[in-house]
C-alpha cells in the first residue's frame, strides 16, 4: 500500500469519526430539547404559580419569591405625587417619573409589564385653555417597592410627553388609574428572551428587576435596539446586572453608532436586532419571546420567529406606540381582524374573518364623524378611525391606542366596524374602540 492511499485511509478513519461524534452530541441535544419541550407545553397559562421545569444547564434552585402586600387595586383616579423626576437617556429624550402616593395608603403590587392611565390637564400653549389628554406609560420599576417609576420618551409634537417633560416637576400631582395591561411575564422557570426597540425597553426593564430579584436562576435575554449610545436607558445597570447574574444575557446593538462609539465597549453589533442574531446567540431551547418597540421591529421578527419554529403562543408584543408611552401616532403591526359587528350588538372579540384588503368593494367607504361635522373617503390611509380622525383635525380622547384602557370609546350611529386586534377592553353596546376599529361599511360615529 503505498502512502498515500494510507493517508487517505487514515483521513477517511478520522472523517468518520468526527461524523459519528457530531452525530451523537446533536441526537443528546435535541432530546434534552424534546424534553424541555414537552414540560413546557402544559405550562402555558399565566398565573399558575411557579412552573416545576428544570433549566437545561443547570438544577432548579427553590426561590422564594418577593410577597405581594394585600392591596386591592383602587377604583376611579387617585391622585400620585412626583417625588423624583430624573433624565435617564444621554440625549435628554428619556425622562423617569417616581410616583407616591398622596394618602396613607400603600400602593398595590403589579405584574411586570403593565402599564398606568394618566389623565393629564395640559395648557394650550397659545390660546391658554386647558385641554384634558389622556395617555398611558409602562411602569419601569418592579413591583413590591413603596412607589411606582414610569419612563416617558419625548415625542416630536407629542403633546402627553412635552408637558411631563417640561411642565411637570417634583411635588406635583397627577391623576392615574390603577395599573392594567396583559403584556405580562408568565412566571416559571421558562427561559425567556426579551426584545425591546427605543424606549420599548420599559416594561422589559421590569420583568428583568422583578425576574432578577424574585427568581435569578431563570435563563434571560435582552436584545435592546436603539440607533446609538445616547439614546439608551439604563444601559449600566443593565451591563451591571449582566455581570452580576450569570443566567442574564445582555446583547445591544445600534443601527446608526455614533463615530466614538466602539463595538465591545459601548455596544455590542452595529446592526438592527433581527432574526439572524437571535439564531446566532441563542441555544436550541423552546424560549419564550417578548418584543416591545415600534412597529416596524415587529412586523420584520414576528413572522420571522414563526418561520424558525416558534410557536405563536410563546411570542407575547406589545407596539410602543401604544401603551408604552409615545404620544404620537403608532406604526401598524401584525395582528388579525375579527368579525364586524353591529352597532346595536356588544362590541366583543370574535373569530378572524377575511381582511378588509381581501374584500372586493363596489365603492368606496365613507366615513362621518357627525360631531364634528366631518366627511372622509377610507382609502387604507389610516390604519384605524382614530388615525382617520387626527388625519381630519378631529382630536378625539385616547389612552393606549391599543385597545386596552377604553379611553376612545365611542357611539357608533350608522354601520359597522371590525378590529385589527382584538382588543382587552369590552366597549358598550352600540360603541367600537376608535384606536383598534375600521370601517366595515359606510360609518357615522360620534367624534
Amino acid at each position: 500500500m503505498t502512502v498515500v492511499k494510507l493517508s487517505a485511509w487514515i483521513g477517511l478513519g478520522i472523517g468518520l469519526q468526527l461524523l459519528l461524534f457530531a452525530g451523537w452530541a446533536f441526537l443528546r441535544h435535541w432530546q434534552r430539547y424534546q424534553t424541555l419541550k414537552q414540560r413546557l407545553d402544559g405550562l402555558e397559562q399565566v398565573g399558575k404559580g411557579p412552573d416545576p421545569i428544570e433549566a437545561v444547564s443547570a438544577p432548579v434552585v427553590p426561590v422564594v419569591p418577593v410577597a405581594a402586600p394585600v392591596v386591592a387595586a383602587w377604583e376611579g383616579w387617585r391622585e400620585l405625587r412626583v417625588g423624583r423626576k430624573m433624565m435617564e437617556s444621554a440625549d435628554r429624550t428619556i425622562c423617569s417619573f417616581e410616583l407616591w402616593p398622596v394618602d396613607d395608603r400603600p400602593l398595590p403590587f403589579f405584574l411586570p409589564g403593565q402599564f398606568l392611565t394618566f389623565r393629564l390637564q395640559i395648557p394650550d400653549p397659545v390660546t391658554g385653555e386647558v385641554r384634558e389628554v389622556t395617555r398611558c406609560y409602562s411602569l419601569s420599576d418592579r413591583p413590591g417597592l413603596d412607589h411606582y417609576r414610569i419612563s416617558v420618551k419625548r415625542v416630536a409634537q407629542g403633546v402627553a410627553s412635552t408637558h411631563l417633560h417640561d411642565r411637570v416637576q417634583e411635588g406635583d400631582r397627577l391623576a392615574v388609574l390603577a395599573p392594567a395591561g396583559r403584556f405580562v411575564l408568565q412566571p416559571g422557570e421558562a427561559p425567556t428572551v426579551l426584545i425591546a426597540g427605543g424606549i420599548g425597553i420599559t416594561p422589559l426593564l421590569s420583568m428583568i428587576l422583578t425576574q432578577l430579584a424574585q427568581n435569578p436562576h431563570r435563563e434571560l435575554w435582552l436584545f435592546y435596539g436603539v440607533r446609538a449610545a445616547d439614546e439608551k436607558m439604563a444601559d449600566g445597570t443593565l451591563r451591571g446586572l449582566a455581570r452580576q447574574h450569570s443566567s442574564f444575557h445582555y446583547f445591544s446593538c445600534h443601527s446608526q453608532p455614533g463615530a466614538k462609539e466602539v463595538v465591545g465597549r459601548d455596544y455590542d453589533h452595529a446592526g438592527r436586532v433581527d432574526i439572524t442574531r437571535l439564531r446566532l446567540s441563542l441555544r436550541l431551547v423552546p424560549y419564550h419571546f417578548y418584543l416591545c418597540g415600534p412597529g416596524a421591529m415587529l412586523e420584520s421578527l414576528v413572522p420571522a420567529l414563526q418561520v424558525w419554529g416558534v410557536p405563536q403562543e410563546r411570542i407575547h408584543t406589545e407596539n410602543f406606540g401604544g401603551v408604552v408611552g409615545a404620544d404620537a401616532a403608532p406604526k401598524s403591526q401584525p395582528v388579525q381582524p375579527v368579525q364586524s359587528v353591529q352597532p346595536v350588538q356588544p362590541v366583543q372579540p370574535v373569530q378572524p374573518v377575511q381582511p378588509v384588503a381581501a374584500v372586493v368593494r363596489n365603492r368606496p367607504l365613507m366615513v362621518s364623524f357627525s360631531q364634528s361635522g366631518k366627511k372622509v373617503l377610507w382609502d387604507g390611509s389610516a390604519r384605524t378611525l382614530l388615525e382617520c380622525a387626527e388625519n381630519q383635525g378631529i382630536d378625539p380622547p385616547f389612552g393606549c391606542r391599543s385597545g386596552v384602557c377604553g379611553v376612545c370609546q365611542t357611539r357608533i350611529e350608522q354601520g359597522e366596524v371590525e378590529y385589527v386586534k382584538n382588543p382587552d377592553y369590552t366597549p358598550d353596546q352600540g360603541t367600537c374602540l376608535l384606536c383598534v376599529s375600521r370601517p366595515r361599511s359606510d360609518l357615522t360615529v360620534t367624534a
